[in-house]
This record gives structure tokens, sequence and C-alpha cells, in this order.
């Protein structure tokens, strides 16, 4: 990575463009509620605070591996994040990043995504 891209902006949010865009590459291969879930997380994981562009593209990463495996066995989007999406985010972000402030507003946002995306999982929201 050269030294522009290791000190702009985006690179300390998001990481290196050349992996956000294989990241972004494999959530958009997701089946439509797997895909609304995780760019819902996606949106609230931004609101933390990265401890470098590397770590937080490893937590894009991992998000995307979590959401392919899932996808692949079926298993149900609320049986990922649990009952609680953003105690789910929060302790997911915690092994990345340095933490953040999340608006109450962005945390009902998450909450709302997750539903809508349960809902069109098939399952009737709890």
């Amino acid at each position: 990575m050269s030294d522009v891209e290791k000190s702009g902006l985006i690179s300390k949010v998001i990481g290196p463009k050349k992996r956000w865009r294989a990241y972004k590459a494999r959530v958009k291969e997701l089946p439509a509620n797997h895909r609304a879930a995780v760019e819902a997380i996606e949106r609230y994981a931004m609101h933390f605070v990265p401890t470098d562009g590397d770590s937080n593209a490893s937590m894009f990463e991992d998000l995307a591996d979590l959401f392919e495996q899932a996808a692949a066995n079926g298993t149900p989007i609320r049986e990922i994040v649990g009952e609680d999406p953003v105690d789910f985010v929060e302790t997911f972000v915690q092994n990345y990043s340095e933490g953040g402030y999340v608006p109450p507003r962005a945390r009902r946002q998450l909450t709302d995504a997750i539903a809508r995306a349960e809902e069109d999982d098939g399952q009737a929201p709890r």
C-alpha cells in the first residue's frame, strides 16, 4: 500500500480500497436478506473508531465470512445477531476498534433493518 493510501481518511476508515471492493463484491453475492443485514451492520459499525485501516478491513471481511457461512448453512439472521442486534455489533466491533459514539437514531435504524431482513428471511419478528 502506498503512503498516500495509508494516510487517506478513506483507508483509515475502511482499509485498503482493494480489500474494501473485494468485501463489497462478496456482500453483493449474499441472498437479499443476509445482504440487507450485513449492510445495516456495516452502517452501524462505521460509528466506531478504527484502530487502523487493516483492522477495519479485517472486521468487514470477518463479517462477510460470518454471513456467507450462515447463508450457505441456511442459518436465520436472528440466530446470527440474537435478540439484540445492537449488542451483537458492539460486541463484534470491540475486537477491532477503540470504540465510538453511536447516536440513538443509528441504534433504531440497525434494529429496524435487522427486523426487516428477518421478515424477508421468512420469519416473524420477535
